[in-house]
């Protein structure tokens, strides 16, 4: 394993210079660059610059340069140990993005604890109980936890949270605490407000792994080796948690890969809607503003996080389920 893992880092490098220049690539797509947009934005507020401001800010930017002399200076600011300049804040963007990371971990290290907490317990249950009243009404909210977009909830829970207890859960803070120094009391500020998003986001992921636990541990209930362990006369609580219940997990811990990179991103959409702080709105403001020296650097960070999401899955695979041989 301990060499597995080695040639897995080793790749890693490689790796994600292939992602950096297909970042690159996706985030020049789209016609115009931020000056584009930025003129744009002068014009719809009734100021205008001239084509001179607007050369000499190119060639600052360095926009006027080839593709390949942009990405090729983009990547020797990563290679130096920083992200570039954010165009339209005019900061670095490793502190743009510094800034939001706190937040942003703590609200998907909630979100990650709820799914599993609800979806691991409701899905053996489910399972070990099949076709009974409980299990139905579980497979009733799966879907409806599956159908249901995020933002929808969150606004439909936003609206009966001031509807009938007159709290605004909109962003991870009240108003006197927004700006404020860290403090217990601004810590318990946002421990008030942190619930509503992580279970929102959280929701739809639940009833997927819920789903995905019942069926798999469905099909290691009936296969012959719990059947011989009841026969031994085994109590069913072990002979469910022993084994069947261990290989169960391998899809859910397969997922971990896809699901730490969205749980970073806390969802674009959500995240607008209830005002969060987390980087998830900054990434959809860089690519609106074609801000691509930001936009680039959080895409980059969420490559990294799928890469290594990939090798803590397989890590915990081979772990869990001795069977299952890491092969180079």
């Amino acid at each position: 394993m301990t060499r597995y893992i080695v040639q897995r880092l080793l790749l890693l490098p490689a790796l994600m210079l292939v992602y950096s220049f297909v970042i690159f690539v996706i985030i020049q797509a789209p016609p115009g660059d931020f000056l584009t947009s930025y003129v744009a934005t002068l014009a719809s507020s009734g100021s205008s610059i001239s084509p001179e401001q607007i050369q000499a800010l190119r060639h600052e930017y360095g926009l006027d340069q080839p593709f390949f002399v942009q990405y090729l200076l983009w990547l020797q600011n990563i290679l130096s140990g920083n992200l570039g300049l954010s165009l339209e804040y005019q900061r670095p963007n490793a502190d743009l993005i510094g800034e939001q990371l706190a937040l942003t971990m703590a609200l998907a290290l909630m979100s990650f604890v709820i799914t599993w907490a609800i979806a691991i317990p409701a899905g053996i249950y489910s399972a070990t109980h099949q076709r009974s009243v409980i299990d139905h009404i579980l497979t009733v909210i799966n879907y409806i936890g599956v159908a249901t977009p995020n933002f929808m909830l969150a606004l439909i829970l936003m609206w009966l949270a001031f509807a009938y207890f007159d709290v605004s859960l909109t962003g991870l803070f009240s108003p006197d605490y927004a700006d404020a120094p860290w403090s217990l009391a601004r810590v318990s500020d946002l421990l008030k407000h942190l619930w509503l998003p992580a279970l929102v986001l959280a929701i739809a992921g639940t009833a997927r792994l819920t789903r995905i636990m019942r069926a798999n541990l469905l099909d290691e209930l009936n296969k012959p080796y719990v059947t011989t362990a009841r026969a031994k006369g085994m109590a069913e609580w072990r002979v469910v948690l022993r084994y069947p219940v261990r290989l169960a997990f391998n899809p859910l811990v397969s997922t971990i890969g896809w699901y730490l990179p969205a749980l970073f991103s806390g969802s674009l959409i959500v995240a607008t809607v209830m005002n969060l702080p987390n980087i998830g709105p900054l990434l959809l403001r860089s690519l609106i503003n074609q801000d691509m020296y930001l936009a680039g650097g959080i895409l980059l960070i969420y490559s990294f996080l799928t890469i290594v999401g990939t090798l803590l899955s397989d890590i915990l695979l081979a772990a869990l389920d001795p069977r299952i041989k890491m092969e180079s």
